[in-house]
């Protein structure tokens, strides 16, 4: 195949960040020219053997590219830390200050990876979209946390849930994860955003509107729905991942469970890195400074336990009681797929999650519960406690909610959208962002209250006392 038939077009994945090290990761997608059609095609993973001689092109066990290493440097340009790599595609950078931003970058064989203008699925002249030069480059920056013994400084992060229905088809799914993704690179490039909750559904099955025709258990699926939509994002911030229905067999024939844990280096960041995590099912927790943690429940099926759900396992309760044993952090927050109050119109409250983990989050005084599922924007309060379903990153339910202005679900929405999360001290500022204006600026989300009166962000949650 001649060579302008044929593009591999490389990324970068700065997958975690601690206090003290970064975990960065590098790969590539593979393209080829369809004549006929005139446009490109991914190269599926099946076919990548035959075309290119791999079998894997990104995430924990792509194979290397060639001997690596990955640079950080200070904000004079000097390298400060230092990682190589000759049998994988991915380091832990070590040696690093806490709450210092950084820039970086990936030398492959000696030369930079991913310099100069990227490919990207853009929008085409003749109509829907097609691989192309893009007019955008990595900005390669990051900022470490905080150290766990310091206060925890003012910051924000962002939510996003149930985004995983691809950018690559055009429709109007597709439009609305490109819009959210819009709001996300703002965030990042813009409004220092330091890391991003993912509430689950991170890609669905092809047949329900998807990215592809298969279910999500290839990195060629991945592509679109996640690679390429938060492509500068992922290369400076964290996602922290959450497991949801269709990410699972739950809903689908197809398990993704192993894609999720390649393409989120799962191993690597939680259960060989020294964080608090526990299997089977992902639950781990993230210390952002002394005052905030971030605390990963799955709530997904559970086939092997002889429980209903992960959570409900005598191992995961006991870990979770551990957790959730006393208000000792100003602002600790769970986040799981399923929430634990839901309106409608699909979803009803979930009685084995009241049952098991309300009990947990009214000891250690939780004042904030981020999830998805539901396809739409909710929010509720419960005595001191505000529930948040933020689960419509791609695809939107637009029929009311029948149980809106009940127990937890005191507003709702109807749009695409992430939340925007400020934290202070005292408070947390909640905005959801459904996109941007002409200006560039956000374009904040109303919600709307049972009585049909409209409700403008931001909702402010107050902390612990």
């Amino acid at each position: 195949m001649p060579d302008d038939d044929v593009r591999v077009e490389p990324f970068i994945h700065l997958v975690d960040v601690t206090h003290e090290c970064a975990l960065v990761a590098w790969g590539a997608f593979h393209f080829v020219r369809d004549r006929d059609r005139e446009r490109w095609e991914i190269v599926d993973d099946s076919d990548l053997e035959a075309r290119f001689g791999r079998h894997t092109c990104i995430g924990h066990d792509a194979e290397p590219f060639g001997a690596a290493v990955v640079e950080v440097l200070d904000g004079d340009g000097e390298v400060v830390a230092s990682a190589t790599a000759d049998d994988r595609t991915w380091v832990w950078v070590e040696g690093l200050s806490a709450d210092t931003e950084y820039h970086y970058r990936v030398l492959v064989e000696g030369e930079e990876w991913a310099a100069g203008e990227r490919w990207d699925w853009v929008e085409d002249a003749r109509g829907g979209y097609d691989l192309a030069p893009a007019g955008r480059s990595y900005d390669l920056r990051f900022h470490t946390f905080p150290a766990p013994s310091a206060a925890t400084p003012r910051h924000r992060f962002a939510a996003l849930g149930d985004y995983g229905v691809g950018i690559r088809s055009d429709s109007e799914s597709s439009r609305r994860q490109r819009r959210v993704a819009d709001v996300l690179d703002r965030l990042v490039a813009r409004d220092s955003i330091r890391y991003v909750v993912s509430l689950g559904d991170n890609i669905y099955q092809g047949e329900l509107g998807a990215v592809d025709d298969e279910s999500g258990g290839e990195d060629d699926d991945w592509y679109s729905s996640f690679f390429q939509p938060y492509r500068y994002a992922l290369a400076r911030v964290p996602f922290f991942p959450a497991i949801g229905n269709h990410d699972t067999t739950d809903t689908e024939g197809a398990d993704d469970r192993a894609q999720m844990e390649d393409n989120f280096h799962l191993a690597a960041r939680f259960r060989s890195s020294g964080r608090d995590c526990i299997g089977p099912g992902l639950f781990y927790r993230v210390p952002y400074g002394a005052d905030l943690e971030l605390v990963c429940i799955d709530t997904s099926q559970d086939p092997e336990e002889d429980v209903h759900r992960h959570f409900e396992a005598d191992r995961q309760l006991a870990w979770l009681g551990e957790v959730f044993k006393a208000p000792d952090v100003r602002w600790r927050i769970p986040f799981s797929h399923h929430p634990v109050y839901c309106a409608g119109p699909t979803h009803e409250d979930d009685a084995e999650m009241i049952e098991h983990l309300v009990p947990l989050f009214d000891r250690a005084d939780v004042r904030l519960v981020l999830a998805g599922h539901e396809h739409n924007f909710q929010l509720g309060r419960v005595d001191r406690r505000t529930y948040v379903v933020s689960g419509s990153g791609g695809k939107v339910r637009e029929d009311p909610p029948p149980r809106l202005g009940g127990t937890g679900a005191d507003l709702w929405a109807a749009h695409s959208h992430l939340l925007l999360v400020e934290v202070e001290r005292e408070r947390a500022v909640l905005t959801p962002v459904s996109g941007l204006l002409a200006d560039g600026r956000l374009h904040p989300m109303t919600a709307l209250d049972a009585d049909g009166r409209v409700a403008r962000p931001p909702y402010v949650v107050d902390a612990l006392r």
